[in-house]
């Protein structure tokens, strides 16, 4: 075995030989390997070790020029969002800043971003204006419904619509609850219960709700929290530092003044 060991080294060092020579050597004594890591497992790991983070940094690297060439385009191509003359926005109408977000009411990584939301609409106070839109994936069984009860709400009164949105993030778990929790807001909102239970399966509310998800989807975000920052795309919880860097930069380029 010494020896075929040696003729493998002599052949990859010292001659010069292909690729397919080594690679028929070692396919004929597979033993080569496994006899080499056995006498040297420390140096095998090692090597294994190093050539993973080389690999990992080289990914990384790449990641990040693609994520940047990706938001320079964002800068310079920036996605529209429908706003509707009904649109019930948080924030002036005709705020510098637009924050959209396609949401799900029961996942929990929406739950922080609400709070992101919630620092931001302070921070930029009177200079940011907030959509939220619906984007209820299908394996979370209370997402739809309480969509649909939000639209509902705000067909009868937009500040409400508001007020029951806050309403179930702050109490996000109890929607394992389904409807009978959905109802107790409602009713505390002191809202016209007859008329929200036909508004809630109504055309209105259901092609609505299937807009948002196909404007969703055709900006790229499949899962959930997706935003809209005038424009440059957010997909995931970031935090409020995140959307302080892209306003800063926004302002740089001069596309907003605040």
């Amino acid at each position: 075995m010494k020896q075929m060991l040696l003729l493998v080294a002599v052949l990859a060092l010292t001659a010069c030989t292909s690729k397919e020579d080594l690679k028929k050597v070692m396919k004929e004594n597979p033993e080569i390997i496994t006899e080499a890591i056995e006498a040297n497992p420390e140096k095998f790991i090692e090597a294994l070790n190093n050539a993973v983070k080389k690999a990992q940094e080289g990914q990384g690297a790449k990641r990040e020029e693609d994520e940047k060439k990706q938001l320079e385009e964002s800068f310079n191509n920036p996605l529209t969002a429908e706003i509707r003359s009904d649109e019930n926005f948080r924030g002036p109408k005709d705020a510098p800043l637009t924050l959209v977000e396609y949401s799900d009411f029961e996942c929990p990584f929406c739950s922080r971003g609400f709070a992101t939301v919630q620092e931001l609409l302070e921070k930029y106070k009177g200079k940011i204006r907030f959509v939220y839109k619906h984007l209820p994936l299908s394996f979370h069984p209370q997402a739809m419904i309480t969509a649909q009860y939000y639209e509902a709400v705000r067909l009868q009164n937009g500040e409400k619509a508001w007020q029951f949105h806050d309403a179930v993030y702050k109490d996000q778990r109890r929607l394992q609850n389904g409807e009978k929790f959905l109802k107790e807001i409602a009713s505390k909102l002191k809202l016209d219960m007859k008329k929200l239970a036909k508004d809630v399966k109504s055309q209105a509310v259901t092609e609505r709700i299937e807009a948002d998800m196909a404007e969703a989807g055709k900006f790229g975000f499949q899962g959930t929290p997706g935003f809209l920052l005038n424009g440059i795309p957010v997909k995931g919880a970031y935090p409020t530092a995140h959307f302080d860097t892209l306003i800063q930069e926004l302002k740089t380029r001069g596309k907003v003044s605040l």
